[in-house]
């Protein structure tokens, strides 16, 4: 039993070390449905329109309601937020317009944006304010584009870009 017992902690130790070497050389992991699931690598690359990054929410009341939600988990961003995985849809001197039936991007309307006006708990959903509004170069707005119960942009609307953490690229997922 005591060699079985050493076994295990050894590869728990092993599997460890193992994940925090990939973590420092920039492997991420998506387990949320708001980007594709799976393995993710960070980027150099500046971010832009149609990539996924990792995102640091702004301390708002907001995204405290989500994380008291379970929307987001708790991490080391400030105001004890978890990163955030989603896609810019919308970048500098794009028109954004929010309506019941979705989010519409220079008109295009987007995929799976709907606002909702209830989490599948039944609690009321906040919308951000503005129905119609022009990103500025330091603004992004970030969506999901497979899932309409994402908690994204349709609620607390465009961020700032030095919320960006870093573009990731995805590389095995399903």
């Amino acid at each position: 039993m005591n060699l079985l017992l050493r076994q295990i902690a050894a590869g728990t130790i092993i599997l460890l070390l193992l994940g925090g070497a990939c973590y420092a050389v920039g492997a991420r992991v998506n387990t949320t449905g708001s980007i594709p699931v799976g393995l993710y690598w960070t980027s150099r690359k500046p971010a832009g329109k149609g990539d996924y990054v990792l995102v640091c929410p702004p301390p708002l009341e907001v995204f405290d309601m989500a994380k008291e939600r379970g929307y987001i988990r708790a991490g080391f961003c400030p105001g004890g937020y978890g990163y955030l995985m989603k896609r810019i849809m919308a970048a500098e001197n794009d028109k954004v317009t929010v309506a019941d039936d979705g989010v519409r991007v220079n008109g295009r309307l987007l995929p799976f944006s709907v606002p909702l006006k209830a989490d599948q708990a039944g609690r009321p959903l906040p919308r951000y304010q503005a129905d119609s509004y022009t990103l500025n170069e330091h603004q992004v707005l970030l969506m999901t584009d497979r899932n309409s119960f994402s908690f994204d942009g349709r609620y607390f609307g465009p961020i700032n870009r030095s919320q960006i953490k870093t573009v990731i690229v995805p590389t095995i997922t399903w």
